[in-house]
């Protein structure tokens, strides 16, 4: 099977979908698939585009037995609603002008949504070399934007929506990421047939609960000798409420607790503020990392954090960061409610409502002193991701339905 993937955003950026795409094309290249990656020049989160890609129209490269080709693209951090949209606007045009021949013959066209845009050019691409459209929604966009506040205007909104809806009856295959997702697109009308649930995972083999960090990692977090170590590591975006983390760690000031906040996003500001608004030395804040070094971090943590904003919509949406941190045999704290919340219930993790300030505080406060509650935990977190969330197994059943898309064609 010849497969093309469409993203925006791909390794070696960093965040969730970074890892789920560069990892679902290895295992596809590793089943036989030939997989070509049609992405941008890595520039996200920062909007610097990474030095080895300056300066260039077009980049092809190998990467772990597939094909990635970069178009140029109008780069910009993450954040403002006009340059972002810009920066999509400009790879949706440069994918199809700049990648669509040199990305090769296709079966099948897979594009990741967000960006929204990117469905316009894999639908060209697909009709272009009379593929397959797969659709993947990791987000319910736009209307996770119009909760957030962040789209106000209607006939925007209604807008937007029209064109979601037109990119789900132009696909073949919708998949997405939360039974909750899928629940959402059948009550607004896209046949049940059409839309799939793949969740986000783990891959087993990088994270070990038995993996010893290295000797200064902790000293890096910032968490002296005898304290617990708290860590948030992933996207500081507008939906996770970080905030309410430091308001928690404002409360456990007089315990031998540390919290370390890992990574970069449009909410890194309000987090740094109000971290030095409260005068919290027991708060580390440091920048993203390669996805390299995620296993050697969480090595030494000794809690894990969850968290959402209290926005019904986030009832439906699952934080990767989860899946990494069961991988790593870790006690996880979630301050989320719905789907999320159930499956870190049933790996074993603490869960309190979103943005509680003094449940997730006491939460933390009584895990900081049952270290053996917290290795029993993180061996139930193991066993859980194992049976259900095996990176390796999802990225089987992802293809079962790529060939079943491919068998139409061929009949």
């Amino acid at each position: 099977m010849r497969t093309l993937i469409v993203c925006h955003y791909f390794a070696p950026e960093i965040g969730a979908p970074q890892t789920r795409w560069s990892e679902m094309a290895r295992y596809w290249a590793e089943a036989g698939d030939a997989v070509t990656v049609l992405t941008g020049m890595p520039n996200h989160p920062t909007g610097v585009v990474h030095p080895a890609y300056r300066g260039k129209i077009r980049v092809e490269e190998d990467r772990d037995g597939y094909r990635v080709v970069r178009t140029w693209l109008y780069a910009t951090p993450n954040e403002g609603i006009v340059k972002k949209t810009l920066g999509h606007l400009s790879f949706m045009a440069t994918s199809v002008v700049l990648g669509g021949r040199r990305s090769g013959p296709a079966d099948v066209v897979v594009v990741s949504s967000p960006t929204f845009f990117s469905i316009l050019s894999a639908w060209v691409l697909a009709r272009f070399k009379k593929a397959r459209l797969v659709v993947e929604i990791r987000d319910l966009w736009p209307a996770i934007f119009v909760e957030l506040g962040v789209l106000t205007n209607r006939w925007l909104i209604r807008g937007l929506e029209a064109m979601e809806l037109a990119a789900y009856r132009a696909a073949d295959v919708v998949v997405v990421v939360s039974d909750g997702f899928r629940d959402n697109l059948i009550e607004r009308g896209v046949p049940a047939h059409k839309v799939h649930t793949i969740r986000n995972g783990v891959d087993l083999e990088r994270f070990n609960p038995d993996r010893i960090p290295a000797a200064d990692t902790r000293t890096r977090l910032g968490a002296g000798s005898g304290e617990t170590l708290v860590l948030y590591l992933g996207a500081h975006g507008i939906s996770h409420g970080l905030v309410s983390i430091a308001d928690a760690a404002a409360l456990l000031t007089d315990e031998p607790v540390h919290f370390a906040f890992v990574g970069e996003g449009a909410a890194k500001r309000d987090l740094a503020r109000r971290v030095a608004d409260l005068r919290l030395g027991s708060v580390t804040l440091l920048p993203g990392v390669p996805s390299d070094e995620v296993p050697d971090l969480l090595a030494a943590a000794d809690i894990c954090l969850v968290p959402l904003r209290d926005v019904p919509l986030f009832s439906t949406f699952i934080p990767s960061k989860l899946f990494e941190y069961f991988g790593a045999g870790k006690a996880v704290v979630g301050a989320v409610r719905g789907e999320p919340a159930q499956i870190l219930r049933e790996g074993g993790a603490v869960v309190v409502e979103p943005e509680d300030t003094a449940a997730i505080a006491a939460a933390i406060r009584e895990l900081a002193a049952d270290p053996q509650r917290r290795e029993a935990m993180g061996r139930h977190a193991r066993r859980y991701v194992e049976e259900h969330f095996d990176r390796r197994e999802l990225a089987r059943r992802y293809r079962d339905l790529l060939l079943a898309a491919t068998a139409k064609v061929r009949a």
